[in-house]
């Protein structure tokens, strides 16, 4: 029996749970959903005051800590300056994938029905 990968990306999570239950229908239950990041999640969860002047840097300000290797490329980014509406997103707005493998039989219909959701595959 031949498997195929499906990575299906979705503009909403209600989109990718329609086509992941209907994998789960066809009796599969590997299905997973994530959301899909430009940098790594920040770590801005410690307290900011930038009135005090205590700032590592404007991604750190904007878009949490990334480290000390990915600060410059966060901060050049339009999310960090707000210099630009950035052009869309990495993924034209599709930022949640949707990851199962599925029978090779299966995998025209799912497709289809992903394509029927506004998913990109």
């Amino acid at each position: 029996m031949a498997e195929r990968n499906i990575l299906a990306y979705f503009n909403t999570v209600e989109q990718a749970e329609v086509i992941a239950n209907r994998i789960k229908d066809l009796g599969i239950t590997d299905v997973q959903i994530d959301r899909i990041h430009k940098f790594s999640e920040g770590t801005a969860d410690h307290l900011m005051n930038p009135l005090t002047g205590q700032i590592g840097s404007l991604a750190d300000l904007t878009l949490g800590s990334g480290g000390g290797d990915a600060g410059p490329l966060m901060a050049a980014d339009t999310s960090a300056s707000g210099m630009s509406d950035g052009g869309g997103t990495a993924a034209s707005g599709q930022d949640i994938l949707l990851a199962a493998i599925v029978d090779e039989s299966q995998f025209e219909q799912l497709r289809q029905e992903i394509r029927a959701q506004d998913g990109l595959i």
